[in-house]
């Protein structure tokens, strides 16, 4: 019960977070263009399926590849999330990263990008999936933003949340499994 709280508290503050465009600054319209959404995929693994051991804690503990398309006009910035939201004690944060300069992909292994925060190990950089036991799901999500947070390094998840509050334009996210 613990796990479904933590996840839907999770998800309530990332769609609390988006916006449709009606509090823009000037008059500028903060939605999609016109071709769509803001989508997040990955040539590593589809929507839903399991995401390759290399990976992962039990291989290389590298980041897959990120590719978005229809970011959103008036984008200053990316935030991106990979969390586990089943794991043991409480949704597990594995990469935090804010103040990514708008792109349409983020490649694979990728060192420099953005400004990093603390992870649930405490660490500053991409921890892979690493399910306790069995399989478990991944959820990666990328924001669109209207400004820079100006966060300092290391910053958590809960202040990342806080500090994008009002200004998502939109979000995208690509769910995988590994176990």
């Amino acid at each position: 019960m613990r796990k479904v709280v933590g996840v839907a508290i999770v998800v309530l503050l990332l769609a609390a977070c988006s916006q449709d465009g009606a509090d823009a600054p000037d008059g500028q319209t903060t939605s999609a263009p016109a071709t769509g959404p803001m989508v997040l995929t990955s040539t590593a693994f589809a929507d839903g399926d399991l995401i390759p051991e290399q990976y992962t804690c039990n291989g290389d503990d590298t980041s897959p590849p990120l590719a978005l398309a229809n970011v959103p006009d008036g984008t200053v910035s990316l935030a991106l999330l990979v969390i586990d939201p089943e794991a043991m004690s409480a949704p597990w944060d594995h990469w935090i990263v804010y103040d990514i300069a708008p792109r349409d992909t983020i490649p694979e292994g990728v060192q420099d990008l953005g400004t990093v925060g603390t992870n649930t190990w405490g660490r500053t950089d991409y921890g892979g999936p690493c399910p306790d036991l069995g399989v478990h799901p991944y959820t990666f999500t990328v924001l669109a933003l209207d400004t820079e947070l100006g966060l300092a390094p290391g910053a958590t998840k809960d202040e990342l949340l806080a500090a994008v509050d009002g200004h998502v334009l939109a979000q995208a996210t690509l769910n995988g499994r590994y176990g």
